[in-house]
């Protein structure tokens, strides 16, 4: 019996375990969740001071890879009183209402030599595929991950009403992230 016993745990570990991405929090101190579009032609930036990130990656195994990310909305500023004052306007985050985005992936995936996050983002009432690039780059327990995507603002209904004209304010929303990443 101690033989069987024996022969059948050495069988079990000798089986393929399948690979586990590394599950990592986000340092928000020193990491950034920000927006840039234009208004008027001219080039701005805004951030958002509050959000949580629960990321599982290994850059080898994509597969196993997911990140989920929550964004309250209300945090977003970009440095001009008034526009900071509109975005939690009914007209563009509707904080009242919808006080957070979240994205979700739904797969990885290495595109030449890009790594892609696909997933959904539900923002205002709207939930929209979206696709970001990835940069990843480990050090030990540590990482940094800095992601780089372009939205549609009108899909998420974000500028309605009067707001709607891109000549305005622009159509595209470029999304970044720099994140540090400890390994937990």
């Amino acid at each position: 019996m101690k033989k069987l016993t024996a022969s059948l745990i050495s069988m079990l570990l000798a089986l393929p375990v399948a690979a586990q991405a590394a599950h990592y929090s986000a340092n928000q101190d020193d990491s950034s969740l920000g927006f840039k579009t234009t208004y008027q032609g001219q080039s701005f930036d805004g951030t958002f001071g509050h959000w949580m990130a629960s990321i599982d990656f290994d850059p080898a195994h994509l597969d196993t890879s997911k990140a989920d990310v929550t964004v309250d909305l209300t945090s977003a500023k970009t440095g001009e009183s008034t526009r900071d004052g509109m975005l939690p306007n009914k007209e563009f985050f509707d904080t009242e209402h919808h006080p957070k985005a979240h994205f979700v992936t739904t797969s990885f995936s290495k595109q030449g030599d890009k790594i892609v996050a696909e997933g959904t983002l539900e923002m205002k009432g709207h939930s929209e595929p979206v696709a970001l690039t990835v940069d990843f780059a480990p050090d030990g327990d540590h990482a940094t991950m800095d992601i780089h995507g372009k939205l549609k603002r009108l899909s998420f209904g974000v500028g309605e009403g009067d707001y709607q004209d891109t000549s305005v304010i622009g159509a595209d929303v470029e999304v970044t992230a720099h994140l540090n990443l400890t390994a937990q």
